[in-house]
């Protein structure tokens, strides 16, 4: 019977005094049913702590406006939606219910759900600008410039003291020890990212030792990148002339200055790559093109001895006296048939020299005078031919020629023989 008193509870009085308080269970009890008819709501804020652990993770959302701060619970056994981006800067929307955990005395909310704040409206402006930059053609492949082969100084926008730094500098460095850099550390996370970078870049454009820029972040939320994707810093980069490299380190929903620059590398190590010859590589390319250019110089030359050789073994090279003696052959032979040519030739001369002569012979006025004919003329300055008596009247000198001389004679007058009768 006493066991069955000590297991019944005293009666709770209805107003507690200080003749009759309520046990600290009663008013845990009262305070845990009194918040647990609130029921879910809505709440915004910003995350200022978000620690995952193995059962739940345990955040705090601050007033956007204000100075409120409220402790969040959310119980992984549950699968709250919840995104696993989610850090600690985020602008986030949570469905919470509140809870009075009696044992603790601690007030808590549990979320069931939790989502980035404005995305929708946010990635519904991002599509405006995109559709705007795309149809002013800052996306166009024909005006992205090509990255110089090897810079002799690389400009390099990123945060201060970051991964996305020692990434850039060290695989740079290892690829190719001689390369320089020119570092701007700006803000790569929240408000001042449009003017810091925007600035940094005109900064590097202005260098006449810049060769190549690269802004560089090492990923992270969505909403962590939006200064990227900011208006200004596209427009600066779009006008810059020297090539720009964006290396933000983000596969998906990538900010919009992947597309308006000259190149878009996929993690700042991949950048340096890219923008970095490897000296290895290259000495390795340097001496197989040597080595391929050699061989290739030993087949041409394995080629023209080979001719040459063949040109060498043929008759004409190789025992050239046989042309000489072929032609001197023929050589005789002409010089003979020339030589009977002109014997031919000259005895055919002779013979009509001499029927010529034969002819003139016998036309010549020598062979009448060697007949005892003779021929007068007339010794004046212009001496005419005596063919009658009337050509030489008295006193007239007269030439008469003679086959072997002549006679000087003057013309005593003339006279006209008398006709003679020949026999019959």
């Amino acid at each position: 019977m006493l066991d069955d008193q000590m297991r019944t509870p005293a009666p709770v009085p209805a107003a507690p005094t200080v003749d009759t308080p309520w046990p600290v269970s009663v008013l845990a009890e009262k305070l845990h049913q009194y918040i647990a008819r609130l029921g879910q709501v809505w709440v915004e804020g910003e995350v200022t702590q978000w620690q995952r652990r193995a059962t739940a993770i345990y955040g705090k959302l601050r007033d956007i406006n204000g100075e409120a701060t409220i402790s969040v619970t959310v119980w992984l056994s549950r699968r709250a939606p919840v995104p696993d981006d989610i850090s600690q800067g985020d602008r986030v929307i949570a469905l919470v219910k509140p809870d009075y955990w009696m044992k603790g005395g601690t007030l808590s909310m549990v979320a069931t759900e939790v989502r980035h704040a404005g995305l929708g409206e946010l990635l519904e402006k991002l599509q405006r600008l995109r559709t705007q930059l795309a149809a002013e053609g800052l996306f166009d492949a024909g005006r992205k410039k090509r990255l110089p082969f090897l810079p002799h100084r690389i400009g390099l926008i990123t945060g201060a003291d970051s991964d996305a730094e020692k990434d850039v500098l060290r695989n740079a460095t290892l690829r190719w020890p001689q390369v320089q850099f020119r570092t701007i550390h700006t803000a790569v996370q929240g408000d001042r990212v449009p003017q810091e970078v925007s600035a940094a870049i005109r900064v590097l454009d202005a260098d006449p030792d810049v060769d190549v820029i690269i802004v560089a972040r090492g990923g992270g939320d969505f909403l962590h990148l939006i200064g990227f994707s900011d208006e200004l810093v596209l427009r600066t980069a779009a006008d810059a002339s020297t090539p720009i490299v964006s290396a933000i380190g983000h596969e998906n929903d990538h900010p919009l200055l992947d597309d308006v620059a000259d190149l878009r590398a996929s993690t700042p190590t991949d950048a340096a790559k890219r923008v970095v010859p490897d000296v290895g590589e290259e000495l390795l390319r340097v001496q197989q093109a040597r080595t391929r250019m050699l061989a290739r110089l030993s087949t041409m030359l394995r080629v023209e001895q080979d001719a040459v050789q063949q040109f060498r073994t043929r008759p004409s090279l190789a025992s050239p006296n046989w042309i000489l003696e072929g032609r001197e052959q023929e050589v005789l032979r002409l010089q003979q048939r020339a030589d009977d040519q002109f014997a031919r030739v000259i005895e055919r001369g002779q013979a009509n020299i001499t029927t010529l002569r034969a002819h003139l012979a016998a036309l010549s006025p020598l062979a009448t005078l060697e007949r005892g004919y003779a021929i007068v003329r007339t010794a004046t300055d212009t001496p005419l031919l005596v063919r009658s008596p009337a050509d030489a009247p008295t006193g007239t000198s007269l030439v008469i020629s003679l086959s072997t001389g002549e006679i000087d004679a003057t013309s005593q007058g003339t006279h006209i023989p008398a006709p003679t009768t020949q026999k019959e």
